[in-house]
């Protein structure tokens, strides 16, 4: 399927430009150690990440995808887990293949680029300017810059707002059921990445407009000049 270029496109962060879980897997069980428990391993992590960093440190005391933990023992998690990553956001995380290709791309046809993450903001820019990506985005929307996020779409109406573009002219890239949720409900067009983080589940299942395998394939499958 070939979809209508875009004015606007918002592009996911974690399981899309970046494989940020190294890091997280690093933070999670030296958090784990912390706490005299069972380390959980990148495998766990990898299957655990896609809704900000508290879901993940509950789904990592509890190990398990779904489930409430403790309070008392997230209350102690937390604060551990959020000290290891502030200095450990980008140490082991890299850039999925042909992004910057990719990136350069979408200037090249005159469209407009935000990115927008569950992750805080406070990680989100740690990570896009260690792995030189900030430049590329007119506006960086974090998982704490509005109330709602993903799947919400309030952080992709933002963005329209932003750009002063109407949703029917914007796209999302990204790579979870939660951005496909986002970009329905915001009327945006949505491609999503096949090598992302779902849980587990095949990203076909949610049905997004479009799946690729990098990048380099967005000029397949945007309309372009």
């Amino acid at each position: 399927m070939i979809l209508k270029k875009p004015e606007m496109v918002l592009i996911d962060l974690d399981g899309t430009l970046v494989d940020s879980v190294p890091d997280l897997a690093w933070c999670v069980d030296e958090t784990m150690k912390a706490l005299d428990m069972p380390i959980r391993g990148e495998a766990k992590v990898r299957n655990w990440v896609g809704n900000g960093v508290p879901r993940l440190i509950q789904r990592a005391l509890i190990d398990q995808l779904d489930g409430e933990c403790d309070e008392a023992l997230y209350a102690q998690a937390a604060p551990i887990f959020m000290a290891l990553y502030a200095d450990n956001a980008s140490k082991r995380s890299q850039l999925y293949p042909s992004v910057i290709d990719g990136l350069n791309w979408l200037k090249d046809q005159g469209i407009r680029i935000g990115c927008v993450t569950n992750k805080d903001e406070q990680f989100t820019l740690k990570i896009l300017k260690d792995l030189g990506l900030f430049d590329f985005f007119e506006i960086v929307i974090s998982g704490d810059t509005l109330p709602l996020k993903k799947p919400d779409p309030a952080p992709l109406l933002h963005g329209a707002t932003f750009f002063n573009i109407k949703p029917e002219n914007a796209m999302m890239i990204g790579d979870s059921i939660s951005d496909v949720k986002a970009s329905r409900a915001a009327g945006f067009s949505i491609v999503c990445m096949s090598y992302g983080y779902n849980h587990g589940v095949d990203i076909h299942t949610a049905n997004p407009d479009v799946v690729i395998d990098s990048f380099a394939e967005l000029a397949n499958v945007i309309k372009h000049s």
